[in-house]
């Protein structure tokens, strides 16, 4: 029976988990991708059905707590709440968009490729469903481990110092959060197990909202945490790591850097930065508003003058995810709402974009835009596509990021009218770099490298497909989305205000 035996978080990790264990085992690629591509496809099913199971009466069907680490205060805890939802909502909807679309294409040792991949799917979805301090920080590193390995064999000519940078970024960040998460855990309130065991301290996510800590403590407490998910994220200054890293990956691995995994540290502010440091996320809220407004004007001033097509995007991706940043830190409920539905949005916009840059670099070889043209009259079904794809990156009325822009620029309004001036600066330099991308692209004549591009497969054209619909479903009735994060924005607002 659901809920006794197996809850839908447990389902959303393991599926994956074990088909990634299962792909080392086999030694044909074609196994492996089928493997790949049916197990993750349950994990969508899984996710899918949890959401007409949401109601309080179904709490058992969504959480749950397993003995660990007992005497130290720790347990295997998950469940979902409505921003954990959406955001395994979200990966378990990617992966086999992901998987799909590059099915066409042939990896060196595949089984591991897909077997990493895998794993990366696990961690990612572990990080979003955990409510122990512990088990969030193992499975922030169970997501990240793999990727090291996937961008240092598959990727590119300059993949090995590229992983390293990001190894030295990400390495750093998540020691200084370990730090930090000991420190808080020490400031606990004890703990009293089921079975009348009590401990002294807690990892527990409700123990780390009850610490004791002072202003002072959170103040400093606050940077060890946050540094870690700005470097994720990422914010201006700790963006470094990131064009490069896009460029250098498989275009896949790519997809889930930038359409997932830079959820973590969004999440990582949602669900541990500002509940357990109130005090010091209202001191600090306009130095980071202004850090992520920064880097929206930065990023898009780059991308504006940007010849490498996997880098534009990349520059793109840290100007929206500044933008969602910013208007996380404004903690309003107008903002807070439009920055929640934006993660999935985004997500979905940002990995079609990265399927057609796939698709454009697999048929001709290069990734600069000035050697491309002519595309359009080559590929007609790909030029509608990347269009409505594009435009809904950029916000246009009736594609899904209208409604998650709208709310977020409204609310970023109502907190400073000067930071949501600067910050708009992004919405014109968008459509600039876009659709000058478009027009360098796609439009124009022919040349010797464009001049054999065929039109998408039918795979292609599937998850294309699914993607558009995606954005024309959201963008004319959000109102699903908006209802499934509504308590979650109305908890974070509380703790602040």
């Amino acid at each position: 029976m659901l809920g006794t035996y197996f809850t839908f978080p447990e389902l959303m990790i393991w599926l994956p988990l074990v088909a990634g264990i299962l792909c080392f085992f086999t030694k044909k690629e074609s196994a492996a991708k089928s493997i790949a591509i049916i197990f993750s496809l349950l994990a969508l099913a899984v996710s899918v059905t949890s959401l007409f199971y949401t109601a309080d009466k179904f709490s058992s069907y969504n959480n749950v707590n397993y003995y660990w680490m007992k005497y130290l205060g720790n347990s295997l805890n998950i469940g979902m709440d409505g921003t954990g939802r959406i955001l395994t909502l979200l990966t378990t909807l990617s992966f086999p968009i992901i998987f799909i679309a590059t099915s066409g294409r042939s990896y060196k040792n595949a089984p591991a490729f897909y077997g990493l991949m895998l794993l990366t799917q696990a961690g990612l979805t572990g990080v979003f469903v955990s409510v122990d301090a512990l088990l969030f920080y193992f499975c922030w590193e169970l997501a990240l481990v793999p990727v090291y390995f996937l961008c240092s064999k598959w990727g590119g000519e300059k993949a090995i110092p590229t992983t390293f940078k990001f190894f030295v970024y990400t390495f750093t960040g998540s020691l200084l959060m370990l730090i930090g998460i000991i420190y808080v855990y020490l400031h606990t309130p004890a703990r009293m197990f089921e079975d009348h065991t009590q401990v002294a301290h807690s990892f527990s996510l409700t123990a780390f909202y009850n610490a004791n800590l002072s202003a002072t403590e959170q103040n400093w407490l606050f940077w060890l945490f946050f540094i870690a998910f700005a470097i994720k994220m990422p914010v201006f200054p700790f963006h470094t790591w990131q064009p490069d890293t896009y460029d250098q990956s498989p275009t896949s691995v790519t997809m889930v850097l930038s359409g997932i995994m830079v959820k973590m540290g969004l999440f990582g502010v949602i669900r541990w930065l500002i509940p357990v440091f109130p005090l010091a996320t209202a001191n600090y809220s306009h130095l980071v508003m202004i850090l992520a407004i920064i880097g929206i004007v930065y990023a898009s001033c780059i991308a504006l003058v940007q010849d490498n097509l996997k880098k534009l995007v990349a520059y793109s991706s840290i100007a929206h995810i500044g933008l969602m940043c910013a208007s996380l830190f404004a903690m309003n409920e107008v903002s807070v709402q439009g920055m929640m539905i934006q993660m999935f949005n985004h997500g979905i916009n940002i990995i079609g974009l990265w399927i057609v840059v796939e698709m454009i670099e697999r048929q001709t070889g290069v990734k600069t835009i000035s050697q491309l043209g002519g595309i359009a009259g080559k590929a007609p079904v790909l030029t509608i596509m990347l269009l409505i794809i594009a435009l809904a990156n950029i916000a246009l009325p009736l594609t899904n990021a209208f409604t998650g822009e709208f709310l977020m620029f409204s609310g970023l309004y109502t907190f400073n009218p000067v930071y949501a001036a600067f910050a708009g600066l992004g919405i014109i330099l968008a459509a600039a770099y876009t659709l000058n991308m478009i027009q360098k692209i796609f439009y124009g004549e022919a040349n010797i490298i464009t001049a054999d591009v065929k039109d998408i497969a039918w795979n292609e054209k599937l998850v294309l497909g699914v993607i558009v619909c995606i954005i024309f479903v959201v963008g004319v009735y959000p109102q699903p989305l908006i209802e499934l994060t509504k308590s979650a924005v109305n908890m974070l607002v509380s703790k602040v205000h």
